[in-house]
């Protein structure tokens, strides 16, 4: 792995990586890691948004042990090889925290990366139970939910709401979508009710005509999609112009308006297992208000970016130091009081935050269902 880092260093004057201001000598390197480009950029500028308007909260107020917080911004593009190379730029620039990354299919073959070179990484949306089920080392961290978590609740969800309907089971073979339709038809199954259908797609295509076809014979009403908003979104609008009424479920990667972008009107009614929206948690109120005061929508995984640097920032300086194993330590014992809500990390690092519930697109927006 050293070996990785030396190239690295080598090239991160060539990097992709971005400084939001000009890092001053004793300043303290963060970092925050996501698709800034390609089709999941959308999530990326979540990540962008939160980890900039934590950063500046932070210095604002003092910074970190008497030191500013200094933040690079990096792109996977969601590509687990583009993900374990931006790791090593990060581990070349000596970056302290690591905020990241979005698929989990980038997340898990970099925390190896970070463990390695002892940095602490705390995914905001990472959700695949193997990321912290196989966990790299003590300093691998989420403020998500997990997979399980949220197949058991669409699961348990669909075999209710759809009772002795016909449900589809469709993932893009991704570590996170698989992951997600599995835990999900496993739930919906021990809950009584059996899909119909159970099919693999592939990502980045733009006619799913075939597919929907398969679907409307199979006269499915409604389907679960392992898989992300820009497949998704392009799966309902061909359903509705072949003149299916079939619902749409899916999970998080769903909470983003490029999601309505693509679909139009043709997404209302479209449902989604996530967190309880952190924009209506009290300790958020003045955050968002200043997010919406920059015409940004802290919607999906900002406040989660925000809250992963808020954590790491509030063990840092409970320790009064930035060393690794020291803060770890912390994380992994202490109570954090963050814009998602008040949460411990387990021992395997996940956070004991509220479970999931569902929610729904209609007129342009998602609200949780009552």
């Amino acid at each position: 792995m050293k070996r990785l880092i030396i190239a690295a260093a080598a090239a991160a004057l060539l990097s992709t990586g971005v400084s939001t201001g000009a890092q001053a000598q004793g300043d303290i390197p963060i970092a925050a890691i996501g698709p800034m480009t390609g089709q999941y950029a959308s999530f990326g500028a979540q990540f962008k948004h939160g980890a900039e308007m934590a950063v500046a909260d932070i210095n604002a107020a003092g910074g970190v042990n008497g030191k500013k917080l200094s933040l690079v911004i990096e792109d996977d593009a969601c590509d687990p090889k583009q993900a374990v190379a931006g790791a090593g730029k990060l581990a070349a620039r000596k970056v302290r925290l690591v905020a990241g990354h979005f698929c989990s299919g980038s997340s898990i073959p970099a925390s190896k990366v970070y463990a390695d070179e002892g940095i602490i990484q705390i995914s905001p949306a990472s959700t695949n139970p193997k990321f912290t089920d196989e966990r790299a080392g003590p300093s691998v961290f989420r403020v998500c939910g997990r997979d399980d978590q949220q197949g058991s609740v669409a699961g348990k969800y669909l075999a209710t709401r759809f009772k002795g309907q016909r449900i589809a089971i469709l993932h893009d073979k991704t570590t996170y979508g698989k992951g997600l339709a599995d835990e999900t038809q496993k739930a919906m199954n021990a809950a009584g009710l059996k899909e119909a259908l159970y099919e693999a797609y592939t990502a980045g295509e733009k006619d799913y005509r075939a597919l929907v076809s398969k679907l409307k014979a199979a006269n499915i009403d409604a389907i679960f999609l392992g898989g992300y908003h820009t497949e998704g979104g392009l799966i309902v609008r061909q359903m509705r112009e072949q003149g299916m009424k079939t619902t749409l479920v899916g999970g998080d990667a769903l909470m983003t308006q490029q999601y309505w972008q693509i679909t139009g009107e043709a997404g209302a009614g479209t449902l989604m297992t996530f967190s309880p929206d952190p924009r209506k948690n009290p300790a958020a109120k003045d955050v968002v208000a200043r997010f919406k005061a920059k015409n940004i929508d802290p919607e999906g995984y900002v406040l989660y970016t925000y809250a992963a640097i808020q954590a790491w920032a509030q063990a840092a300086s409970a320790v009064k130091s930035e060393d690794t194993k020291a803060v770890s330590a912390e994380l992994a014992k202490g109570k954090f009081k963050t814009v998602i809500g008040d949460f411990s990390f387990d021992k395997k690092g996940d956070p004991d935050l509220p479970p999931y519930t569902v929610y729904e697109w209609k007129n342009g927006t998602y609200a949780q269902l009552d």
